[in-house]
């Protein structure tokens, strides 16, 4: 009998613990049939891929509450290459915010974030792999999320170079720390502020500090700070890594230099329509190797509710000022429609066209242009959310 009292209290108070917490599985299954095309008897391809309208993707969350309004938790993510079975993204091994070679790395089971936090009234600390700040705006304010051959090129030409590899801005295959860095450190604010949101961060290359030219390459900060209440929403975001000797691509001895963004970025919802656009502006400094690099775009977007789906439209554009005078740019606009089958399950189209200018030879969905020529993507494809 006591030993089934005693059965019953650890039972009670097993139960009592989990009551207070709780784990979360989530993930998207997302597939596209993606078509690009250059012009001028460029090559043209077709593949199925996946992430055309969100990032595939498995994660792990969980939350235990602490009493006193304090609670600690966990996110842990990583992409899916549902196409082919694959993990999905590659990211470096070794300094997680550079890059030493094309693909020098199999790259990391939960590389889209894997953080622990503790969180209050005071607002929330993060450690782990994360998103930066400078990448919220691009996403947020772009009616295709930063996804599909409707991306914005304010996301994908400093790392392309706008088709040409030496013109990149940022660490080539990795986007830099645009998107996220890993080794991060942040402090985020409370969410009852009146509508005000920030974050400031703080990541680490973690080289050996000896002196040596690269002992800072990898690491740096950035902030953000918005404002968003009813249908208004707008944000600024601003940060940097160093990159004093790490080429952009080391295999290919590519350019050097400490890499800085900042960006502004806003949407009003009109109700039978929102408005979106944001401003972006990139600066790789000048190093030993390499002479300094400006870049600088927008994009102005809309998201248009028709029935059980939507209909998406943006124009974006990037400009590349190198020394010498040289300044390859590219224009885009993409066309899209979402028609939502249920909460969770989704059909989606999209085509986009570019023209290059000025020496760019920027290509869609894996095709190959012609320098200052066109280039034509179509995605169709299915997303399903759990």
């Amino acid at each position: 009998m006591k030993k089934s009292l005693i059965a019953l209290a650890v039972m009670a108070a097993a139960g009592a613990a989990s009551a207070q917490s709780s784990v979360t599985v989530f993930g998207i299954v997302d597939a596209t049939i993606a078509y690009g095309k250059g012009t001028d008897g460029a090559s043209s391809k077709t593949q199925l891929t996946n992430s055309g309208y969100n990032s595939s993707r498995l994660g792990f969350r969980g939350t235990e509450d602490l009493g006193g309004g304090l609670a600690a938790s966990f996110w842990l993510e990583g992409s899916l290459g549902n196409d082919d079975g694959t993990a999905g993204q590659r990211i470096p091994v070794g300094n997680q915010n550079g890059l030493q070679a094309p693909n020098d790395g199999a790259g990391l089971v939960f590389n889209r974030r894997s953080t622990v936090s503790l969180s209050g009234n005071w607002g929330e600390v993060r450690l782990g792999r994360d998103y930066t700040p400078t990448f919220w705006n691009l996403t947020i304010f772009d009616p295709f999320g930063t996804n599909g051959v409707g991306t914005t090129l304010t996301l994908v030409a400093p790392a392309g170079g706008l088709g040409v590899a030496a013109n990149a801005l940022v660490p080539v295959g990795t986007r830099g720390v645009i998107v996220r860095a890993s080794n991060d450190i942040g402090y985020f604010l409370p969410a009852n502020l009146g509508g005000i949101y920030g974050q400031i961060n703080y990541w680490m290359g973690e080289n050996v500090q000896n002196n040596a030219a690269n002992e800072k390459d990898g690491s740096g900060w950035g902030g953000r700070i918005g404002y968003g209440a009813g249908p208004f929403n707008v944000a600024a975001a601003y940060a940097q890594t160093k990159y004093d000797a790490t080429p952009v691509n080391g295999a290919a001895g590519g350019p050097s230099g400490d890499f800085t963004t900042w960006n502004i970025g806003g949407q009003w919802d009109f109700g039978m329509a929102k408005l979106m656009g944001h401003y972006s502006a990139e600066k790789r400094d000048a190093s030993v190797t390499s002479a300094e690099a400006k870049g600088k775009g927008w994009l102005i977007g809309a998201l248009v509710p028709v029935g059980a789906g939507e209909i998406r439209a943006s124009y974006s554009t990037y400009k590349i000022e190198l020394v010498g005078g040289a300044e390859p740019e590219a224009k885009q606009f993409a066309l899209g429609y979402v028609h939502n089958l249920s909460k969770r399950t989704a059909l989606y189209t999209t085509i986009a066209r570019a023209k290059n200018e000025g020496g760019a030879a920027f290509a869609l969905n894996g095709s190959t242009a012609v320098v200052n020529n066109t280039s034509t993507g179509f995605d169709l494809g299915i997303r399903h959310s759990f």
